[in-house]
């Protein structure tokens, strides 16, 4: 099952996690070295819900937006 949500079509987006070292020139420091960058994924936040299509109730995977928004009608 991908991780995409059923209603907007919010999917993983990709970005880099920053690994630093030193002290920040506001502390007194040299400032802030990067040492290291390694991709990742952030991932929506999906909930399997309830959602009524078509005279059916069928359990699909929404984001926390859609559902907070109130264009998924959860039973």
């Amino acid at each position: 099952m991908a991780k995409i949500c059923s209603i907007c079509g919010k999917g993983p987006s990709t970005g880099n996690r920053i690994i630093r070292k030193g002290l920040p020139k506001k502390k007194g420091g040299i400032g802030l070295h990067t040492t290291g960058i390694s991709r990742r994924r952030f991932l929506p936040n999906l909930q399997r819900v309830k959602v009524g299509t078509g005279g059916q109730q069928r359990r699909q995977l929404v984001c926390a937006s859609c559902l907070k928004a109130g264009k998924a009608d959860a039973a």
